[in-house]
């Protein structure tokens, strides 16, 4: 394709599958003037609720995950000395808010099969210092859940689920963010469920719920809706200092209708990640290994491996390539010690963590979305292959 025409046919990455139904519910409250936290935030909440099997109280939306994941860890009583064992192969989003809360992340290597945090070196990074483990689904394959509970449970540890990749995820037939203490949630742009930005937390209790949602917005003890209802307007009180976590209307009016076709979005993003492990099968480079049995694989993210000694050019070769053919591609993710403020805050050593490290320089994520076209996912197909065949 010629240079002209890639930009101009440009395939983004990670492009939301935005329908009618959106756009309608969107220009409704524009119209209501509603804006803010309000009646389809709270509908979007009950909606995330039944679609997970927990009660409609149990869930509350915020503004992103890293927001679910800060006010998760300190409504599970972590606090400034604790320490957070977390995986090596994550968002910085993951740590940062393990920091935020004045706790330390302490990294341990991943699985070379599942890319998951590796329950069989948990253990040896236990101290007692140690309050959580903060698993993460890594592109939407469920981490060992059964291993991680029964570590938890016999060292006395919270379980908080990094579910930025999982909404649909199952383990043995149990929806994942349902396991642990708290299950956190993304609806950033490029999530299988989208709001632009956006998140939610899952609990145990109302009475933990009732507390995120408080830390969610100034500490208050009601929020927006509570208090300008056409009920009558209701006093607040500040009961501890809270963030500006929540989220607004103009988000869960996209969520709601994007939740809604969740199953139907899910069967084309598995259609598109069969076509892709099919089509590379016989290439040099790495594919994701294939979902484990009795689990369901969320689809959200398709990485491929390329290195220099087997696909005849570097990772960072590949990338320029494909986005010289029009094609947008992502990097999930270089891993945390391989970034310089964790190098010079906690002084790790990306060695330290070879199978993170490995994959993390070798890693690409490919297009995986519904709203791509099968004539996306041919060009997709045959860029990889011309570019890896030379």
């Amino acid at each position: 394709m010629a240079e002209a025409d890639a930009r101009e046919n440009f395939i983004v990455f990670g492009a939301p599958d935005i329908q009618q139904a959106e756009i309608d519910e969107v220009v409704g409250s524009l119209k209501t003037g509603w804006l803010g936290t309000g009646p389809k935030v709270h509908r979007f909440e009950a909606d995330f609720a039944a679609y997970k099997g927990v009660d409609p109280g149990l869930a509350a939306a915020l503004n992103s995950c890293t927001a679910a994941l800060h006010v998760s860890i300190l409504a599970a009583g972590i606090e400034a000395g604790d320490e957070v064992i977390t995986t090596a192969m994550t968002f910085c989003a993951t740590a940062n808010a393990i920091i935020h809360a004045g706790a330390t992340p302490v990294p341990v290597d991943i699985d070379p099969v599942t890319l998951n945090l590796d329950p069989a070196k948990i253990e040896e990074r236990i101290t007692d210092k140690t309050r959580a483990i903060l698993p993460v689904h890594f592109a939407g394959r469920p981490c060992d859940m059964d291993a991680i509970l029964d570590i938890a449970s016999r060292h006395g540890l919270k379980v908080i689920e990094d579910c930025a990749h999982a909404i649909e995820t199952e383990y043995h037939g149990q929806k994942a963010g349902t396991f642990g203490d708290f299950g956190c949630f993304s609806f950033y742009v490029t999530k299988n469920v989208a709001t632009g930005e956006g998140g939610m937390v899952i609990a145990k209790s109302t009475e933990t719920i009732d507390r995120i949602k408080i830390l969610s917005l100034h500490g208050m003890s009601r929020d927006a809706w509570h208090r300008f209802s056409d009920s009558g307007y209701k006093h607040y009180q500040v009961v501890e200092p809270g963030f500006k976590y929540n989220m607004m209307d103009l988000q869960a009016a996209i969520g709601i209708h994007q939740l809604a076709r969740v199953e139907s979005s899910w069967l084309r993003r598995r259609e598109i990640w069969n076509r892709y492990q099919s089509a590379f099968s016989g290439l040099p480079i790495g594919r994701p290994a294939e979902p484990d049995v009795d689990t369901r694989h969320a689809f959200h993210l398709y990485t491929i491996t390329v290195e220099l000694e087997t696909a005849g050019l570097s990772r960072d070769q590949f990338l320029e390539q494909m986005t010289s053919a029009g094609i947008g591609v992502g990097v999930h993710y270089q891993s945390l010690a391989q970034h310089p403020f964790y190098q010079q805050r906690f002084g790790w050593n990306s060695a330290s963590f070879p199978v993170a490290e490995k994959f993390g320089s070798s890693t690409v994520s490919l297009p995986l979305s519904p709203n791509l076209k099968d004539n996306d996912v041919q060009r997709i197909v045959d860029s990889v292959t011309s570019i890896v065949k030379g």
